[in-house]
């Protein structure tokens, strides 16, 4: 048996907890601070289903906006801008394919484009 703990990667809208790194897929909790928002993003080859655990998002997907609460699950195809905005505190399983470093940033409230 390979229990381990997860990897906690800190970010300026909160954290990130990796809990499994593997040849085809990769998991995360996110754990967004309430008012924080992530980076208006895209990716070339990621696949990603995110779930809400905790709290309430603004959920922005091909320019449409939604909130989203506990047990909402949203599939973010590759190509497709998204972006997170925490209503409240907030947890979210996030489940994709393994490209970890696929990301194009369009808008970032915390300079990283």
């Amino acid at each position: 048996m390979d229990v381990k703990t997860p990897e906690i990667i800190e970010k300026p809208w909160g954290r990130e907890l990796h809990f499994a790194l593997e040849d085809e897929y990769i998991g995360k909790i996110l754990e967004v601070k309430k008012g924080a928002r992530l980076s208006l993003q895209y990716h070339e080859k990621k696949k990603e289903t995110m779930c809400v655990l905790e709290g309430k998002m603004l959920f922005t997907l091909k320019n449409q906006t939604q909130e989203l609460s506990v047990g909402a699950c949203i599939t973010i195809q590759p190509g497709e801008k998204h972006r997170v905005e925490a209503i409240t505190d907030l947890k979210i399983l996030e489940v994709s394919t393994p490209e970890p470093d696929d990301i194009i940033r369009i808008e970032d409230d915390h300079d990283r484009i």
